[in-house]
């Protein structure tokens, strides 16, 4: 006899969740059937082989199991019935080829869902429009993963830049979310791999080169000295100059960046991208915004900036939406301060970190730009700043022009 049931397995991933699997036994041996789902163990109860009502998204996870242990259970009826000498792994294959009917938009909803649990709010309200721009193109209609073929993406791609007059860039982010899916449901055995439309023979994605612009040091300076008396203005400047200061900051993690997070002449945060570590010595620019919110502080756990002051601490999903829509907000008074200014180059918050890029340029041993923006790999950091190294093209210009 062969026996069933829902667990939760001890092998966490990157964010210290465990995923939820069918265990299958039969004749002593054991198959698991990975759901594709993954919570805190403390949102799992295991006698009764289910996700808490504590979990948010405790009623779909608890349906797809239940769906998924009724399929477990049919295929071991059908092997006992017959009485077919069928394994555990056996079992768990005919499974997974049943899963071959799940469609894109199914297993989109469900991506979507495992990024809300994650945390992930940024990649959702990026993800979700793709994701519906594909449906829109497809008129509504589902699509099963055979059927996303070479030739439907490129007609996408027409579709995008013709119809929608997406730039190129964005033409990427939206293949890249299909390619994404794509790949997930290959690892489900949702679709076999001979399908697979991208790379060799199929589309290939490559990022257009972007065209980098910073501020000059000279145009810094300018912005550090200008008189501002509107105090929105004020603020949105101070906040920008902060991230230029620390190596180009993200503003996500400008704006979450508490009075905790100082301590002894140095600054100690993780950046919200990647959850890397990082430690600098407060430069003497920084350390006088700071001493202009010191005022407002309430308690060392209070955020340094007003933009999160009010946002739920245990609401990820509200601070990112607060992050979102005050990063639009500052991006305004941006562009108030750069007419002032008589500036010619767009002035946002995601400039700071072009601005560091380009006056870092030759200065700075790449190894060390790296350790500052907390790429992972160093060809990342090379590619970045590949659009702000012009000395050797320059010097190559000079030596024909000026025989």
């Amino acid at each position: 006899m062969a026996s069933i049931k829902v667990v939760l397995r001890t092998k966490k991933n990157a964010h210290g969740q465990f995923p939820i699997a069918v265990r299958i036994t039969k004749n002593r041996k054991t198959s698991f059937l990975y759901t594709g789902q993954y919570v805190d163990t403390k949102h799992w109860d295991r006698k009764t082989q289910r996700v808490k009502k504590s979990h948010p998204n405790s009623t779909r996870l608890n349906n797809y199991i239940t769906q998924k242990l009724a399929e477990a259970n049919e295929k071991l009826l059908e092997a006992e019935t017959t009485k077919e000498r069928v394994s555990a792994q056996q079992i768990t294959e005919q499974i997974k080829s049943t899963n071959s009917t799940t469609t894109f938009f199914v297993l989109a909803e469900t991506y979507i869902a495992q990024l809300e649990q994650n945390g992930k709010f940024s990649r959702v309200n990026a993800e979700k429009p793709r994701i519906k721009h594909f449906r829109q193109f497809l008129k509504g209609k589902d699509v099963p993963f055979e059927d996303i073929t070479p030739v439907l993406l490129k007609q996408f791609q027409a579709y995008l830049k013709g119809t929608r007059k997406i730039s190129e860039r964005t033409i990427v982010n939206h293949l890249i979310v299909i390619r994404t899916l794509f790949n997930l449901a290959i690892k489900q055995s949702i679709v076999e791999q001979k399908y697979y439309p991208f790379g060799r023979g199929g589309i290939s994605i490559k990022f257009p080169q972007s065209i980098k612009i910073g501020l000059t040091m000279e145009e810094v300076t300018a912005l550090e000295q200008i008189e501002l008396d509107v105090p929105a203005q004020h603020h949105a400047r101070n906040v920008w100059l902060f991230s230029f200061y620390f190596a180009g900051m993200r503003i996500s993690d400008v704006l979450k960046l508490k009075w905790s997070d100082f301590t002894d002449g140095r600054l100690y945060y993780k950046m919200g991208k990647n959850s890397k570590a990082l430690s600098l010595k407060i430069p003497e620019k920084a350390a006088a915004i700071l001493e202009q919110y010191k005022a407002d502080q309430n308690g060392t756990d209070d955020y340094v900036f007003p933009e999160l002051k009010k946002a739920d601490p245990t609401s990820p999903r509200d601070i990112q939406l607060k992050v979102t829509n005050n990063t639009k907000t500052l991006n305004k008074h941006l562009k108030r301060v750069a007419a002032k200014m008589e500036l010619d180059k767009p002035l946002t918050t995601h400039i700071a970190r072009h601005t560091f890029g380009g006056i870092s340029g030759d200065r700075i041993p790449v190894q060390m730009l790296q350790k500052l923006y907390r790429h992972s790999d160093i060809t990342t950091t090379i590619n970045y700043q590949k659009a702000f190294i012009y000395k050797d093209a320059d010097d190559a210009l000079d030596a024909v022009l000026n025989t």
